[in-house]
């Protein structure tokens, strides 16, 4: 009698091969292409689930491990919506001291983790974004914890209140957003090459980077009205960018859970010459 007992690896080959099958049903644009080796998903997919250009890699690390992108974007997305929320002053909130944890316990963890098996993957600019934003709320988070007593340090009586409005702190954290911006910004342009969700992420937190460096240059000012505008309309931004990638994490995990239905991402990838090719080839078409 031949056996029926199947390996590990065909389950899951075969497991994959069901996956675009059914994607390719509920979205026509998701065709299969075929290699010698098989069966693989299509670019536009792949750019839906990783948020990378699909390019060859030299091992199976994809088939071998889950997709990390929207755990890294949970992160994310619960510390912008929470630093939104206290930005705007919702419910009487006025100070991010209280939930300064998400700087550091939820956010970068997240981050960190989706980073590392980006990086072991090869996926280089999901890798690269993950890394960028746990930086940032590590650096952000520091700002936010009253016990180093940076703020006081600008006080000539070692007032942290006082040293929070002068113009040497402001200042300093106002330059410190101007660059994030220009960082963000940078990576805006490349997100042109994925979807247009992705690209409306990096541009709403890239203008909210710049409103929120210039609230701090009016509370250094003594511009307190418009330093308290800028600071809300910073955060209204910031709570888009947080709505968006809400929508892009529950977006991968539709389709990782197999939930059966097509959101729209507005794929960018097809406005752009093919990535799945080796690096070689495009310099000779160059």
């Amino acid at each position: 009698m031949a056996s029926t007992n199947r390996s590990p690896s065909s389950d899951a080959d075969i497991e994959a091969q069901n996956f675009v099958v059914d994607m390719e049903k509920s979205n026509p644009e998701y065709k299969l292409t075929h290699t010698q080796t098989g069966m693989t998903i299509s670019p536009e997919l792949f750019e839906k689930l990783y948020l990378t250009p699909k390019v060859p890699h030299a091992g199976d690390a994809i088939k071998r491990f889950a997709n990390p992108t929207a755990m890294g974007f949970v992160g994310f997305v619960i510390s912008t919506f929470t630093f939104a929320m206290v930005s705007m002053g919702w419910g009487g909130a006025n100070s991010l001291a209280g939930v300064a944890g998400i700087f550091f316990f939820v956010g970068p963890v997240l981050l960190i983790l989706g980073t590392i098996f980006e990086w072991i993957m090869g996926n280089f600019f999901s890798m690269m974004v993950q890394s960028l934003f746990s930086v940032f709320w590590l650096s952000f988070g520091l700002l936010q914890l009253p016990s180093l007593g940076i703020a006081a340090a600008y006080s000539p009586t070692g007032d942290a209140a006082e040293g929070a409005i002068s113009v040497g702190y402001t200042s300093t954290v106002g330059l410190y957003l101007i660059v994030w911006g220009f960082a963000l910004f940078t990576f805006w342009i490349f997100t042109l090459k994925t979807n247009t969700v992705f690209a409306g992420i990096f541009l709403f937190v890239t203008i909210a980077a710049w409103i929120l460096a210039g609230a701090y240059f009016e509370l250094g000012k003594g511009h307190f009205e418009m330093a308290t505008k800028l600071q809300k309309t910073g955060g209204a931004l910031l709570f888009i960018v947080a709505a968006l990638g809400w929508y892009m994490t529950f977006v991968i995990m539709a389709a990782e859970m197999r939930l059966g239905i097509n959101f729209p991402v507005g794929d960018l990838s097809h406005f752009w010459p093919r990535t799945d090719v080796p690096l070689a080839e495009t310099e000779k078409q160059d």
